[in-house]
């Protein structure tokens, strides 16, 4: 947990060092307030024999005065007392001094000591706020940081960092598990440095008015440690299991909320709430379990407490008894192992979050502390060709798979051309495009753009020079000319209208509200299929890039807009290179180049007519589609 104390600043460290010294500071006027009390305590009493010096003399002789009663009497003045007194060589010098205050005695005494005692309690309540505000500014400002830090590496990761980890794992990681390291933070700082000077200040307090009183405390202390260390070993595992319960909660929800339209177009409605239903349970059970073995503690250190304050006050009748002590000292010890006790209580406070803090500490340091797979080299080879792509004998297998997605593959296209992929569904079709986009890097063989290796290649160099059409169109929430500027931030609208057009989206633009301040949400979620592919069309376009990357991109488009888009890119795009993903034969059949996969191996590559006659496979995709007529045959 306390690794993650390297993103504290030098500004979060100062403001430590003031916790430290006003702790310090909130501690001296917590003992003061005792002598306060004891004071007033005092000082009533002083007050009470003053007006009534039989009650004194009755004190003395309960003491073990003998005969001292006959000393009072009627028109008793403590002026004669005093002489009497100080006259005698055998009364103490502690018993004189006693006898002086009593005589002095007035109602100014309780009021001044009063007076102090509130300013004191004031004062603790000011540092008490100080100390409060300095700790949520470091907590919050380093949650904040370390948040930044997961996003950044979340969004460095590539492909198979993300499913090693799961998304739902990720949000957990970076929204619940730091506030849980945010909470217990703020707990440390406000009582961490708190509860250990309390504790000792308070114990040399007490042992110096006498050694007997620490023995209640002492007693309870270890109690108190006994208690928490059995929870500890208790519980610390459910504290693991409910940040992995809040994983798989999260993935549900996420599920559910991502595939609304399925679930209920199948009526799947029960299916999924009973999985959200069982994972919310066992979610539930757990937290059950942690937060029953934490109420048991709380009556048990009410318990500890009211046994303490028992035994010290037993103990200070003894005292009291043997003229060892007097009882405003024992009210005010009293006070004094309340505090300790408290300190106790605040540090167990700390040990039932600091738990669940270290395993969320340890679920945020596992993301920081990944080594991506992707990694840019020291220094970056300069290009020697634009817009053109090669794979050299290029093998590719998933992390923790046991057999090759992409085996021996090999084709280069040049400037402009066009490269087409066709295969069955799982022949690694848009793993070639993840390889060209360095979403994963090869197993074997070499992935070359622009006559480089890609490992060679910065990844910012690298994706500045591809516009990328993924399989699944994804549009961000905001309008239509924040979409298309997502990859170039610097376009016109002219350059926009002119992308979209290209894409034929500007005819479906023109008729929504706002046109293209049109608003959309999360996800595009309310366009439909179609206008959402031609919107992710029209941003790869207008990112002016060297090379496009069509994943299955014209699916969602009836013929004549796959056809009327094609012939626009053909006739726009001509210096620029395109691969193309399509299971269409309408789609491709123009292609320059067309590689035909099956079960991750080059079937065939050529052109439409050339796999016509020499790809039995292609030339099976391509009568189960179009007429012989139709092809040419």
């Amino acid at each position: 947990m306390f690794r993650l104390m390297r993103y504290l600043t030098k500004r979060d460290w100062l403001f430590i060092t003031l916790i430290i010294g006003l702790t310090v500071f909130q501690v001296f006027l917590v003992m003061t307030l005792t002598d306060y009390i004891r004071n007033v305590t005092t000082a009533i009493t002083y007050l009470n024999y003053h007006n009534h010096p039989q009650d004194f003399f009755t004190m003395l002789e309960d003491s073990g005065m003998a005969g001292a009663s006959s000393l009072y009497y009627d028109g008793f003045e403590w002026s004669v007392f005093l002489s009497m007194i100080a006259s005698n060589p055998l009364i103490p010098e502690e018993s004189k001094a006693m006898v002086t205050s009593i005589a002095n005695a007035t109602t100014g005494d309780i009021w001044a000591a009063a007076g102090w005692m509130i300013l004191v309690a004031f004062g603790m309540v000011a540092v008490q706020a100080i100390i409060s505000v300095f700790a949520s500014y470091v907590a919050s400002r380093t949650a904040t940081r370390i948040r930044n830090e997961l996003n950044l590496k979340v969004t460095s990761f590539s492909l198979a960092e993300v499913n090693h980890f799961s998304t739902a794992s990720l949000i957990t990681r970076t929204t619940n598990d730091v506030q849980q390291y945010q909470f217990a933070l703020l707990l440390i700082l406000r009582m961490f440095f708190s509860a250990p000077i309390t504790a000792i200040w308070a114990v040399f307090k007490i042992q110096s008015v006498s050694w007997k009183l620490m023995i209640p405390t002492i007693i309870g202390i270890f109690v108190l440690v006994f208690v928490l260390v059995f929870m500890l070993v208790l519980v610390m595992p459910k504290f693991k299991k409910v940040q992995k319960l809040l994983d798989r909660l999260n993935g549900i929800t996420r599920e559910n909320l991502t595939g609304i339209r399925v679930v209920r177009a199948y009526e799947a409605q029960t299916y999924q709430e009973d999985k959200f239903v069982k994972a919310n349970e066992e979610l539930t059970k757990t937290q059950l379990f942690t937060g029953r073995s934490f109420a048991i503690v709380s009556p048990l250190i009410t318990f500890i407490m009211n046994g303490i304050s028992l035994a010290v006050y037993w103990v200070g009748a003894y005292l009291v008894n043997d003229g060892g002590t007097t009882y405003p000292e024992i009210l005010s010890m009293m006070m004094l192992s309340t505090q300790i006790i408290m300190a106790f209580m605040m540090v167990l406070m700390m040990f039932f979050m600091i738990p669940r803090a270290s395993v969320s500490a340890k679920r945020i340091l596992e993301v920081l502390d990944t080594q991506n797979s992707i990694l840019d080299p020291e220094t970056e080879k300069e290009t020697t060709e634009v817009g053109s792509v090669e794979f050299r004998n290029v093998s590719f297998a998933y992390p923790d798979a046991s057999d090759n997605t992409l085996e021996g593959i090999s084709f280069s296209v040049k400037k402009g051309e066009t490269l087409a992929f066709i295969g069955e569904t799982g022949s690694g079709k848009s793993t070639l495009l993840n390889l060209v986009a360095r979403l994963y890097d090869a197993s074997q063989g070499e992935v070359l753009v622009d006559g480089v290796n890609v490992k060679e290649m910065k990844q910012k160099s690298l994706r500045s020079r591809l516009g990328f059409v993924p399989q699944k169109g994804l549009l961000f929430k905001g309008t239509i000319n924040s979409n298309i500027r997502f990859g170039n931030q610097n376009l016109t609208q002219e350059e926009i209208q002119n992308a979209c057009e290209l894409a034929e989206a500007d005819s479906f633009i023109q008729e929504m509200d706002g046109q293209y301040e049109a608003k959309i949400a999360q996800g595009g979620s309310n366009v439909s299929g179609g206008q959402k592919q031609r919107l992710c069309i029209a941003r790869a376009i207008a990112k002016k890039p060297e090379i496009l990357l069509f994943d299955d991109s014209f699916s969602a488009l009836d013929f004549k807009t796959d056809r009327k888009v094609r012939d626009n890119l053909k006739e726009s795009q001509k210096e620029v290179t395109k691969l193309i993903v399509a299971q269409r034969i309408g789609t491709i059949m123009d292609a320059d180049h067309i590689l035909v996969l099956s079960e991750g191996k080059m079937a065939g590559y050529g052109t439409h007519k050339e796999l016509l006659e020499n790809c039995a496979i292609y030339r099976d995709i391509a009568l189960s589609q179009l007429s012989k007529e139709e092809l040419g045959l």
